[in-house]
């Protein structure tokens, strides 16, 4: 079963002027992260807001484990974490939590239990008796991650989680989403930071002015870019550099070692056979591939 689906799902203001998302179809599997790319106004939080029912749709259908998104049912396993979130200042952590979850309908019993854990898993533990005011932006971001996590939801959904965090915030950020994942969580999130997308998700989409134009596994979008860096021991590597001379091979050095453009695997395999032939020791052959953001922006174009 998918943990997300859409069909044709369509949301259009002003009397269809204004076309936030269009024929939308999409399909998320259970236990991935999957991650929804686009520039600012491209529709990522339009669709958040169709899958949670907290907007409606102009036309099409959207499903959560099997049930319609207009079913109740469908977000008793939901868990979501909105950008740019405010969360009131004059409380500390537990009575947040604590706030959210008789909210949720919990049991005094149930968040008693719940709290600490969740704390603990976001790293916040030492931190429960401390005003929200005091928290750091990525404090705050970690836990607003508990609060969506307070129903043990299947599916989470987080719009931009590491928005303006500092690396070490995305860092922490991203170790907990691991973690979920690995308890068999399906995390779904919106976000503009490329690098951080490219390091955790399974799947990813992009997404431009209401319309899905690519969708596929990660390592899809991180094409070869036919160049290797190519290091070897640092006495002998004049030789590499005139055995790539002799092949017509172009080339550049630098402090990692010698990045030569390699047309196939052929010409790879001879160029290393000749190496060995000359009884230089390979430290290290490197693949360099474009980076997400590298594609992100030519697809985009």
């Amino acid at each position: 079963m998918f943990a997300i689906e859409s069909k044709g799902l369509t949301k259009h203001y002003s009397n269809g002027k204004i076309k936030a998302l269009s024929d939308f179809d999409l399909s998320v599997e259970e236990g991935k992260i999957f991650s929804l790319l686009g520039p600012n106004g491209a529709g990522k939080t339009t669709l958040i807001k169709l899958l949670l029912s907290i907007a409606l749709p102009t036309k099409g259908e959207g499903y959560i484990f099997g049930k319609t998104t207009n079913h109740q049912d469908s977000r008793k396993n939901i868990g979501y974490l909105s950008e740019d979130h405010r969360l009131p200042g004059y409380l500390n952590s537990e009575q947040f939590l604590f706030y959210y979850g008789k909210m949720s309908g919990a049991s005094n019993y149930e968040l008693n239990q719940k709290i600490p854990k969740l704390l603990a898993q976001v790293k916040l533990e030492d931190k429960k008796s401390l005003k929200l005011k005091k928290y750091s932006k990525g404090m705050l971001q970690r836990l607003g991650t508990a609060q969506a996590l307070l129903n043990d939801p299947k599916l989470i959904f987080l719009d931009e989680p590491t928005d303006g965090i500092d690396p070490i915030g995305r860092i922490e950020i991203r170790e907990i989403l691991l973690d979920l994942k690995k308890q068999g969580k399906t995390i779904f999130i919106n976000s503009h930071l490329l690098s951080e997308v490219e390091r955790i998700s399974d799947e990813i989409a992009i997404l431009k002015e209401g319309i899905l134009i690519k969708k596929g596994r990660t390592e899809e979008f991180l094409e070869s870019t036919g160049k290797y860096i190519i290091s070897v021991e640092r006495q002998k590597s004049n030789i590499l550099t005139d055995i790539l001379r002799n092949k017509n091979v172009n080339f550049e050095s630098n402090e990692y070692g010698v990045i030569a453009t390699i047309k196939d695997s052929d010409e790879l395999n001879y160029i290393i056979d000749v190496i060995r032939m000359e009884k230089i020791n390979i430290e290290n052959i490197e693949v360099l591939k474009n980076t997400l953001e590298d594609y992100f922006i030519k697809i985009l174009k």
